[in-house]
C-alpha cells in the first residue's frame, strides 16, 4: 500500500475562527519552495502521484483545505469562499514564519486555484508564480460558457448531496473511483479514498472527511465573477494549465483555455485528461508546471 511519507515538520494552525488546518512541510528544504493543495471533496495526499516526483528536488509543503483530508470538521456556516481566502492569508503567513521567509510558488487545483486567485486579487502578491490547475471560474456575465458552467457545478453538488456517507472499508470507496474515473494513475485510488475519509472509532465504519453537504456548498456557492475580470491584473505570474477542452473534460476545461485568451495568461491543455489531470498524467503535468517555474526563476 503506498502511502504519503512521513513530514519533516508539521504545524496545526488554528484559523481566525478556530478551524485547524494542519501544515506539512516534506521533500528537499535547500530547493525552491512550492506549497500544493486540492480541489473540493478531495485531500492533497491523494494527488500523491503528482507530488512525490517533487520531493527530491523541492521544499513542498501540502495542505488540506479547511474541512477536507486530515483536518477537523469544523462549522458548515464558515465553509464558505471568504474563509477559504482568510484560511490561506494565515496558512501563507506561518508558512514564512515556521519554514523560514522566502519565495513560495503555489500549485493548486479546482478550489484552491480558484481560492488562491482570489487570495491573490485581495491582497497582493503571496504565492509567486502561481500554477493553477483547470480552476472553474466563472464566467463573466454575457458570457456562452456561463450557463454550461451553472449546470454542470449544479449537477456535481447534486450528486454530492447523494454521495455515500460512510464505508465499511476505504476500498469501497477506491472501487467507486476506479469506476467512474478510469484514467486515473492505478494508486490513485486507494489514496483518494483513504485520504478523503476518516474512521469513526464509534461506529467502526469510515467516513468523509468533507462531509456531503459542505461539499455541494462549494459547487452551488461557485458564482463569483471576480476571478474572470482580475485575473489579468494578478500582481505574480500566472499559468493556467488544463484538462483536455476538446475532450470530455466538463465546462472548467474550457474555461480555463477561454479566460487564458482573454486576460492574456500563459495556459497549456493536456490531452486526454479530464478535471483530474494531476492524477491522470502527473508526469505531463509535472513538465507543463516546471517550464513555467523555470522561466519565472522558481524551478529546481
Amino acid at each position: 500500500m503506498i502511502e504519503a511519507p512521513a513530514a519533516h515538520s508539521t504545524i496545526d494552525a488554528v484559523m481566525d475562527d478556530g478551524a485547524i488546518v494542519q501544515i506539512r512541510r516534506h521533500g528537499n528544504p535547500a530547493g525552491p519552495r512550492i506549497a500544493l493543495s486540492h480541489g473540493n471533496g478531495l485531500a492533497i495526499d491523494g494527488y500523491l502521484p503528482f507530488w512525490a516526483p517533487l520531493l527530491g528536488r523541492y521544499d513542498v509543503v501540502v495542505f488540506d483545505f479547511r474541512n477536507h483530508g486530515r483536518n477537523p470538521t469544523h462549522r458548515l456556516d464558515h465553509h464558505n469562499w471568504p474563509a477559504f481566502v482568510g484560511d490561506l492569508e494565515r496558512i501563507y503567513r506561518l508558512i514564512q514564519e515556521h519554514f523560514g521567509a522566502r519565495r513560495t510558488a503555489g500549485v493548486f487545483h479546482s478550489l484552491s486555484a480558484v481560492s488562491a486567485t482570489m487570495h491573490t486579487l485581495k491582497l497582493g502578491a503571496r504565492w509567486d508564480p502561481l500554477v493553477l490547475f483547470d480552476p472553474p471560474f466563472y464566467p463573466r456575465d454575457g458570457h456562452p460558457l456561463r450557463e454550461p458552467q451553472v449546470t454542470g457545478e449544479d449537477l456535481i453538488a447534486a450528486r454530492a448531496e447523494r454521495r455515500t456517507p460512510a464505508y465499511n472499508d476505504p476500498g469501497e470507496l477506491a472501487r467507486q473511483f476506479k469506476k467512474y474515473f478510469p484514467r486515473w494513475q492505478p494508486e490513485a485510488y486507494d489514496l483518494m479514498a483513504r485520504a478523503t475519509l476518516r474512521h469513526d472509532a464509534v461506529t467502526g465504519q469510515w467516513v468523509l472527511a468533507c462531509p456531503r453537504e459542505y461539499e455541494a456548498h462549494v459547487f452551488r456557492s461557485n458564482r463569483d465573477t471576480s476571478t474572470w475580470h482580475g485575473l489579468g491584473r494578478m500582481p505574480v505570474p500566472v499559468k493556467l494549465i488544463g484538462a483536455d477542452p476538446d475532450g470530455d473534460s466538463g465546462a472548467p476545461a474550457r474555461i480555463g483555455k477561454a479566460i487564458a485568451a482573454e486576460a492574456g495568461v500563459a495556459y497549456e491543455a493536456i490531452a486526454d485528461t479530464s478535471h483530474f489531470l494531476q492524477i491522470e498524467r502527473p508526469a505531463e503535468c509535472i513538465r507543463a508546471m516546471e517550464a513555467f517555474l523555470a522561466e519565472h526563476g522558481a524551478a529546481a
